[in-house]
C-alpha cells in the first residue's frame, strides 16, 4: 500500500480529534471566492462549539454539530479585494489576500494536468516565453493534491498560488491559458481549481452512484481492472528477474572495470488508476459545495475503446457533479479529443472519432459547450500530449465568454445539424456557422467521405454553397451518408469565418467498432 493511498484513507477520518477550529485546505491565503452568489464556508470544531466567520461587512455564526461539522454562507458579494477573512471559535484562523471574482474547476486527465514547465512526455509551445510573461497577481490556482480513495474524503492537500513566473511553471497549461483569456476580457480575479490526473478513465471521476447505475459500464471496468492487474503482475515478475540479473552483471562489471548497463525501470503500478470513483472521492467530492462558476473538462483518451459507453457515462457525470454542488446547471465546458498519430490516408473506422462523437452528443445536456481541437497539433505524427495548449485554453475561454458571460462573439465552430439528399449529392447544414463557412489551406473542403447503401465510404468532393456544404462522388449515384474528419488524425479544413474548426461528425448511425466493446 502506497503512502499516497494511506494519505487518502487518513483524510476520510473527520478532522475533529482536535478541539481547534479547522478548515479544508482550499480555505487559505490567496484564495478566490465566487462573486454574485452565496459563498459556503465550512470546517470542523469541537461538537457544540460556536464558530463565527467574518468577511468584509458580514459576520455569520454557526454551531458545530455532534460530529464536529459546521458550515455558514456569506451573502453574494461583487468582485473585489484583496480582503481578510477570520474564522473564530476557541482559536482564530486569519485568511489573508482573499479576492472575489470568477472560480472555475478544471478537471480531467493528462492533457489537463500537463504543466507549463513540463519536460517529459511533451512540452508546451513557447514555454520559456510563456512562463517569463506569467505575471497576473489576480489569477490564482489551487492544485488538488490527494491519492485515489475508496470512499469520499473530507479534505485534501494543496494551496492557493498567485500567478507569477515562479509558480506558473507547475500550473496546468490548459487551465492557465483559459484563465488568462478570461482575466484579459473580464478584468477581474480568476480562480482555477485543478483536480486532474494523467492516464485516468472517466470511471475514476464518477461517483459510486453513477457507476452502480450502469451495469454494462461496471462490467467493462471490471474486465479492465483484471487485465491491468494481470499485466502488471507479469511485468513486475519480469522486472524483478531483470533487476536480479542486472545486479549480478553490475557487480561483475565493477570487478572487471567494465561499463555498467542501465538499470531496468520498474513497471508502472496501475493501482491508483483503476479504482472506481477513486479521484471523485479524493479530489472532487471534498471541494463541494465550494462556490464555482463552472467546470472545464479535458478527458477521453482513457475511454477511446469504449466510446459507446462514454455516450452514457459523460452526461451522467455532468448531471451528478451538478447535483453534488447544488448550484443548479452550472456551465460545463469540455475539450473534444485532439488529433493524434499519423495523418489519415484512407477512409475507415476510428476509435478516436467514435469518442469525439460521444463528446459531441453530450452537447444535448443543458448549459454545455465544446472546444474542437482536431487542428491544434501541427507535428507529424501528432502527439498524445500536444504542446499547443494555447489554442485549447483560448477556445474554452471563448465558449465561456460567449455562453456564460454574454459576450457578443462566435464561440463555437460549425456543428452538423441536418442533411438532405439531392440526386447524387448530399447537402449538409450546420449550427454555429457564424459569419459564414470557409476552408483553410485549400480551395475546397477536404476530409469528407460519402457512402451508398453498401455502407462503403469513399473520398468525396465538397463545396461551400451558401450556408451549407454539398458533397458528392460521381461513382456513388445514390448516396445515403456522409462523414467528416472521421479519423484519429483527420484531414480537415472546414471552419467558420471566426477561425473555429468544424467538429467531426457522421450523418449515419451504423454500428461503430466500439458498439459491443466489453
Amino acid at each position: 500500500m502506497t503512502n499516497r493511498w494511506l494519505f487518502g484513507l487518513i483524510l476520510i477520518i473527520p478532522a475533529i480529534a482536535l478541539a481547534d477550529v479547522k478548515l479544508p485546505a482550499f480555505f487559505s491565503d490567496n484564495m478566490v471566492l465566487q462573486r454574485d452568489t452565496k459563498v459556503p464556508i465550512w470546517g470542523w470544531a469541537e461538537p457544540g462549539e460556536r464558530i463565527t466567520a467574518t468577511f468584509k461587512d458580514q459576520s455569520v455564526s454557526a454551531k458545530a454539530d455532534k460530529d464536529g461539522k459546521w458550515s455558514i454562507k456569506f451573502s453574494p458579494m461583487p468582485t473585489g479585494g484583496p480582503f481578510t477573512m477570520t474564522v473564530a471559535g476557541k482559536n482564530t484562523i486569519v485568511i489573508k489576500n482573499v479576492v472575489i471574482g470568477e472560480v472555475w474547476l478544471c478537471s480531467g486527465q493528462s492533457n489537463m494536468a500537463m504543466v507549463l514547465g513540463q519536460k517529459i512526455g511533451g512540452s508546451i509551445n513557447n514555454a520559456k516565453e510563456e512562463i517569463v510573461n506569467a505575471n497576473y497577481p489576480m489569477i490564482r490556482m489551487f492544485h488538488a493534491n490527494n491519492g485515489a480513495a475508496e470512499t469520499p474524503c473530507v479534505d485534501m492537500g494543496g494551496q492557493w498560488q498567485i500567478c507569477n513566473s515562479n509558480s506558473a511553471i507547475l500550473w496546468s497549461a490548459t487551465a492557465y491559458f483559459f484563465g488568462r483569456k478570461l482575466y484579459q476580457e473580464l478584468q477581474m480575479p480568476i480562480g482555477l481549481i485543478v483536480s486532474a490526473r494523467g492516464a485516468t478513465r472517466i470511471e475514476l471521476w464518477a461517483s459510486r452512484d453513477v457507476l452502480e447505475s450502469d451495469p454494462d459500464g461496471q462490467l467493462v471496468f471490471k474486465h479492465l481492472q483484471q487485465k491491468q492487474l494481470s499485466d502488471f503482475s507479469i511485468a513486475k515478475e519480469k522486472y524483478e528477474k531483470d533487476l536480479t540479473e542486472w545486479k549480478k552483471n553490475a557487480e561483475a562489471a565493477k570487478v572487471n572495470g567494465a561499463q555498467i548497463s542501465d538499470k531496468p525501470s520498474a513497471p508502472w503500478d496501475p493501482t491508483q488508476n483503476i479504482m472506481p470513483a477513486g479521484f471523485f472521492n479524493s479530489i472532487i467530492y471534498p471541494l463541494s459545495p465550494y462556490a464555482i462558476k463552472g467546470v472545464i473538462w479535458y478527458q477521453g483518451e482513457g475511454n477511446i475503446y469504449h466510446a459507446y459507453h462514454y455516450r452514457k457515462q459523460f452526461p451522467a457525470l455532468i448531471r451528478d457533479w451538478r447535483k453534488l454542488w447544488g448550484q443548479g446547471d452550472f456551465p460545463f465546458l469540455f475539450v473534444q479529443l485532439p488529433n493524434y498519430t499519423a495523418k489519415q490516408i484512407q477512409p475507415g473506422n476510428s476509435f478516436y472519432a467514435e469518442l469525439r462523437e460521444a463528446q459531441l452528443m453530450a452537447l444535448s445536456v443543458t448549459n454545455t459547450a465544446m472546444a474542437v481541437t482536431i487542428d491544434t497539433d501541427k507535428t507529424e505524427p501528432a502527439q498524445l500530449h500536444s504542446g499547443n495548449k494555447q489554442d485549447v485554453g483560448q477556445r474554452l475561454a471563448l465558449a465561456a465568454l460567449g455562453m456564460v458571460y454574454g459576450k457578443n462573439i462566435i464561440y463555437s465552430g460549425p456543428i452538423y445539424e441536418s442533411m438532405s439528399i439531392e440526386g447524387n449529392k448530399i447537402r449538409l447544414k450546420f449550427k454555429h456557422g457564424g459569419d459564414g463557412l470557409m476552408v483553410k489551406d485549400a480551395d475546397s473542403p477536404k476530409g469528407f467521405t460519402i457512402a451508398g447503401e453498401d455502407r462503403q465510404f469513399v473520398w468525396a468532393e465538397a463545396k461551400i454553397d451558401g450556408d451549407s456544404i454539398l458533397v458528392l462522388n460521381e461513382k456513388v449515384s445514390k448516396p445515403v451518408a456522409v462523414r467528416y474528419a472521421w479519423a484519429e488524425n483527420p484531414i480537415a479544413n472546414l471552419y467558420n469565418k471566426s477561425d473555429l474548426p468544424a467538429s467531426p461528425f457522421r450523418t449515419d448511425d451504423w454500428p461503430g467498432i466500439t458498439v459491443n466493446a466489453k
